[in-house]
């Protein structure tokens, strides 16, 4: 997968379908690389029409590691948020939405769908937000507003998270761990079979396994508070997804989210969990491909004019 400089740093993606055809940004949650988007997944959405492009986040996969500066403990952040201490991490979600615009500007892309899932849909907000002009459409897929009053994750899936990711020196042990995380956020209404799941995990691993990132990307997202105020003042099409059976982040953060965004459209799915399922794909692939479409049609009248003859 190419990989190339944005904003100082080195930024892996992978792009496919038409280069002509309206671009789709595909960004990745907390400690994932840009693989847990499937193939399967970004293939259909280039079916659709869409040239798709993912990419790693800084601290994770195959883009640049932050490693001069320090590692950060997950329960000591929590713990010092708690006493309401104020949280300086090396960068915070507004820098990681600078990447994104970054990458688009290295890729001479215009405009773009932005979708986000979890933290990743943390960063779509924000760039929705501080560059409107950048953005066709946004999807938020399983998601947050930030606000501190929402519902914390079901104790399971929290205990799961918070626990210290194995150094990497024992591939099984990682393995096994990354299992047990995937397992208690998944979607029970979309089970992935264990074999299928191993070899998920297993290639994460092969790829890049880096939990000193799992931390400082958790400060960003701590550290960045609250987005209630600006996803009021969004402007562009938003479509909000959301798992009913959401163990990490439950279905009231989807829906406060697509509250604050004025014509955003909630769509929760009955079943689905804090994961990318086999059998979730066409379910979202279509909800979002409809959806850009109808953004790309809104924005275009000769598109209306056309199909209307």
């Amino acid at each position: 997968m190419p990989v190339i400089s944005v904003n100082g740093i080195e930024i892996a993606y992978d792009d496919r379908g038409n280069r002509d055809n309206p671009a789709i940004l595909l960004i990745m949650g907390l400690a994932t690389q840009m693989i847990a988007w499937p193939e399967a997944f970004c293939d259909s959405l280039a079916a659709h029409g869409l040239r798709v492009v993912r990419f790693d986040n800084r601290d994770v996969g195959l883009s640049t590691k932050f490693e001069a500066a320090p590692p950060v403990d997950l329960g000591a952040v929590l713990q010092r948020v708690m006493a309401g201490e104020k949280i300086n991490p090396p960068y915070d979600l507004t820098d990681m939405a600078g990447d994104t615009i970054g990458l688009m500007d290295r890729l001479a892309i215009e405009k773009a769908h932005v979708v986000g899932a979890s933290m990743g849909g943390m960063i779509a907000q924000i760039v929705a937000a501080k560059h409107p002009n950048r953005v066709r459409s946004l999807v938020s897929i399983m998601s947050s507003s930030g606000d501190p009053g929402l519902p914390q994750a079901k104790p399971k899936a929290m205990t799961a998270i918070m626990l210290a990711r194995p150094d990497g020196s024992d591939r099984e042990l990682a393995i096994e761990h990354g299992m047990r995380i995937y397992s208690a956020i998944g979607s029970p209404g979309f089970p992935t079979p264990d074999d299928e799941l191993r070899a998920k995990v297993g290639a994460a691993f092969d790829r890049s396994y880096y939990p000193a990132g799992v931390g400082r990307q958790f400060a960003a997202i701590v550290a960045s508070g609250s987005r209630v105020e600006m996803l009021q003042k969004l402007s562009v099409p938003t479509l909000v997804l959301h798992g009913a059976d959401d163990p990490l982040v439950p279905v009231e953060a989807g829906r406060h989210t697509a509250a604050q965004i004025p014509g955003s459209t909630l769509t929760v799915i009955p079943g689905m969990g804090h994961d990318i399922a086999t059998g979730l794909i066409p379910i979202l692939v279509e909800a979002i491909a409809t959806h850009c479409r109808a953004a790309d049609e809104q924005s275009n009248p000769a598109i209306i004019m056309e199909k209307s003859n």
